[in-house]
């Protein structure tokens, strides 16, 4: 017998081992509910609480928006309990019976075609910039942020052009000659110290009228031609043209030469199809306009024009020279101390109080412009963050390939600051579209305000209309935000894919 045989084993089992258990399901509905929901008593508890606080505000509110709503209608007494002898929800026949004046507010309803050819434009433009994978991204930005803000003001304004680039070049430095005279003349009359100021004025004032009397002789020319517009045109294209020729030559084959004609032939066309030479499109004043239109004018523009100001406010900020970077922390440390109704209140009814007796400012535009100047500043504190997050090791290393300035913020630093800081931006963003409904303290009648003014028709008058109405118009500021939080989500994943394990 072998020596492995003769070994006596220790422990031999007489009878089966029981089964075990079968192990958690972690699969499927049952499994998520048991692994994220009731794995601990907390989760537990938290669960409970959750499930609590959804029924007694989402079935409430499904049950006014949608089971207890009234659907049709064509006055108040459709929409009241003691007509339909039930309790009555929401009542959606007022929304679809405002709902032309939540869109377009006063606009003339023979001219709302124009707004919505608006609209369509914006969303051609906007949708390839925003497709990743769109080509022809420089020429498609070049016609969302340059042509289209143009062509959509002739579009929602109206009116036409007495001129072009030749004219508007000379009235603006016959009103500055025009201006240093007058300064000059009060100032002459004012004793020593006037008189030493007042002088040289009127000596610039002269020389300078000299040197443009040929551009005023062409306007005045231009002026007394039967085209104005399109002679002005033609000049303002050869010169233009006849400058980038000088300018660039052939190089690239031509490309900027064959890009400027492209240019004045697309404005030649919307000349022609708006008959801007021939007075335009009736002039609707922006005191007509409102709902939706006045919301998205104010926040796109905003948005868009808040950009470039606030990242130049960070460079500012962060600059070497004394005279820029102590001017940008004044002005972003005055815009950011108070409140935005300020601001509109201000740019509303101050600022025509500094401004010349002949010089105007539509309102609208007033808001526009501190608006932008108010979001460019908290844009600011954003991007300045980005920009220290920033080693200083990347502009070392560009200053070491011998980039320039210039280069080395535009193609190093600016973009990973810009990637890094995405998430507070649109935070910024979203913030200023709601934001908007503030212009109606400066008696613009934005979305918010055109609902306040709808509730004002006593043929709508109910219970349930205040909240139907607010809660339409909830649901409109929801899809925006929230459209814009998913799609800068879907950027910084893309943009950061480099950091992702």
């Amino acid at each position: 017998m072998s020596e492995l045989g003769s070994i006596t084993p220790a422990f031999v089992r007489s009878e089966e081992v029981a089964p075990r258990p079968a192990p958690v399901k972690t699969t499927g509905f049952v499994g998520l509910m048991r692994a994220r929901l009731f794995n601990s008593p907390t989760n537990i508890l938290l669960t409970i609480v959750g499930a609590l606080l959804l029924y007694f505000t989402v079935v409430p509110a499904v049950k006014f928006l949608l089971v207890d709503a009234v659907w049709t209608g064509s006055n108040r007494t459709d929409c009241l309990s003691e007509t339909l002898h039930r309790d009555v929800g929401a009542c959606w026949p007022f929304v679809q019976a405002k709902a032309s004046q939540f869109v377009y507010g006063f606009y003339p309803q023979p001219e709302r075609w124009r707004v919505d050819l608006t609209f369509a434009l914006a969303a051609l433009l906007l949708l390839p910039l925003l497709i990743p994978r769109a080509p022809a991204k420089t020429l498609n930005a070049g016609l969302f942020f340059v042509a289209f803000p143009v062509l959509a003001f002739f579009l929602l304004h109206g009116g036409g052009l007495e001129g072009f680039a030749v004219s508007w070049a000379a009235e603006l430095l016959s009103g500055l000659v025009d201006s240093l005279a007058e300064a000059g003349t009060k100032l002459a009359g004012g004793g020593v110290i006037g008189a030493g100021i007042g002088k040289p004025l009127l000596w610039i004032a002269a020389a300078l009228s000299w040197l443009i009397a040929p551009l005023v002789w062409l306007r005045d020319w231009i002026e007394a031609s039967g085209q104005p517009v399109w002679i002005d045109l033609g000049l303002t294209a050869l010169i233009v043209t006849a400058l980038v020729a000088l300018l660039t030559g052939l190089r690239n084959g031509g490309r900027p030469l064959l890009m400027t004609l492209a240019i004045f032939i697309g404005i030649a066309v919307v000349i022609a199809a708006l008959r801007l030479d021939r007075g335009g499109l009736p002039i609707v004043g922006t005191r007509q306009w409102g709902g939706l239109l006045v919301t998205l004018v104010v926040s796109v523009t905003g948005i868009v024009a808040s950009m470039p100001i606030g990242i130049a406010l960070a460079l500012g900020r962060r600059s070497t020279i004394p005279l820029i970077r102590v001017f940008s922390i004044g002005f972003i440390e005055f815009w950011r101390g108070v409140p935005l109704i300020t601001v509109l209140f201000f740019a509303t009814y101050m600022l025509p109080l500094f401004l010349p007796g002949n010089f105007t400012i539509d309102g609208l535009m007033r808001v526009l412009i501190g608006v932008a100047l108010f979001a460019g500043a908290y844009n600011a504190e954003v991007v300045r963050g980005g920009l220290n997050a920033i080693p200083r090791g990347q502009a070392e290393a560009a200053n070491a390939l011998g980039l320039s300035y210039a280069k080395t913020t535009g193609l190093i630093v600016l973009p990973q600051a810009l990637r890094h800081v995405i998430p507070g931006l649109v935070n910024s963003f979203i913030a200023l579209f709601k934001d908007t409904s503030l212009v109606s303290i400066v008696a613009l009648f934005d979305l918010l305000g055109q609902l306040r003014a709808a509730f004002a028709d006593p043929n709508w008058s109910t219970p349930t209309t205040l909240f139907t109405g607010f809660a339409f118009t909830g649901l409109i500021y929801f899809v925006f935000c929230f459209g814009m939080s998913r799609y800068s989500l879907f950027v910084e994943h893309r943009l950061n894919a480099h950091r992702r394990t």
